[in-house]
């Protein structure tokens, strides 16, 4: 499958799941189909969502290192994505395993990191730019979630997911993205 413009500009050449792009609406938001594919996580419990990213970052970062059974670096890849509950302190941060991994990914070490398997979804986007807070995701989370109502689209609204694109040491045209889940 031949990545889409959009896609190999936003992943600056790391790998990132597959999808297609179902339905562009305007600049509000867009529908993607999301393939099956493999991620490593790690849940967070009882932290602030901004330490809690912090947390599960450096704990997939070590995976990703080395701390696995075959002790193999595998290279980093985009998004880096947080599962946000509401009401919940839980929040499950998860890396995309590279598709040379799919198949059979190194297996965790560490007994706070798991491989999860994530089956095709369609999947509402909302993207914006600049460096992003929890708070900030939130807001772009409630526009999605107030814009996906309006227009009578049925959607998962009891959780959402971030997606961060960049390093913290990119400055400029940074990329953020929420999901919500169709129904």
């Amino acid at each position: 499958m031949i990545k889409s413009f959009k896609q190999t500009f936003l992943s600056l050449d790391l790998q990132s799941p597959r999808w297609s792009s179902v339905e562009a609406m305007a600049k509000d938001y867009e529908l993607r189909q999301y393939e099956t594919a493999k991620w490593v996580s790690t849940v967070i419990r009882g932290e602030t969502q901004k330490e809690a990213m912090r947390q599960g970052f450096w704990k997939l970062f070590h995976y990703i290192q080395g701390k696995n059974e075959k002790e193999v670096k595998i290279d980093m890849t985009v998004p880096v994505t947080c599962l946000v509950k509401s009401g919940c302190t839980d929040f499950k941060i998860s890396f995309f395993v590279p598709f040379e991994h799919q198949d059979c990914p190194p297996q965790p070490t560490d007994s706070d990191v798991f491989i999860e398997e994530r089956k095709a979804a369609a999947l509402f986007v909302r993207s914006f730019g600049g460096f992003a807070s929890p708070e900030k995701y939130a807001e772009e989370a409630d526009a999605l979630a107030r814009t996906l109502r309006h227009r009578g689209q049925p959607f998962h609204e009891d959780f959402f997911y971030t997606a961060g694109y960049d390093s913290p040491f990119k400055l400029f045209n940074r990329h953020n993205e929420v999901w919500y889940f169709k129904k």
